[in-house]
C-alpha cells in the first residue's frame, strides 16, 4: 500500500493507519498514526484520508455486504 499511496511520508504514515485497520477499527489505526506522528512529524493529509475512508467506506460497505449475505443464507 506504501507504493500505491505515493512512496512519501504521508503514505507511510497512511500505511501505519492500514495495520490499525486491520486490527478492528478506525480507533485503532487512528492510534497507530498518532504514534508513528509523535515519533516522527506531524502528517496531516494521512489524518484526514485515513478516518474518512475507515469510518465511510469501510463501515458502510461492511454493513451492506453482512446485510447481502444474511439475506442469501437465511432461508
Amino acid at each position: 500500500m506504501f507504493r500505491l499511496m505515493g512512496r512519501d511520508y504521508d503514505s507511510a504514515v497512511m500505511g501505519g493507519g492500514l495495520c490499525g485497520f486491520m486490527l478492528g477499527t478506525t480507533a485503532n489505526a487512528v492510534a497507530n498514526m498518532e504514534a508513528l506522528v509523535h515519533k516522527y512529524g506531524p502528517a496531516p493529509r494521512a489524518f484526514l484520508v485515513v478516518p474518512m475512508v475507515g469510518a465511510f467506506f469501510i463501515d458502510f460497505s461492511n454493513a451492506m455486504i453482512i446485510t447481502v449475505f444474511l439475506n442469501l443464507f437465511s432461508g
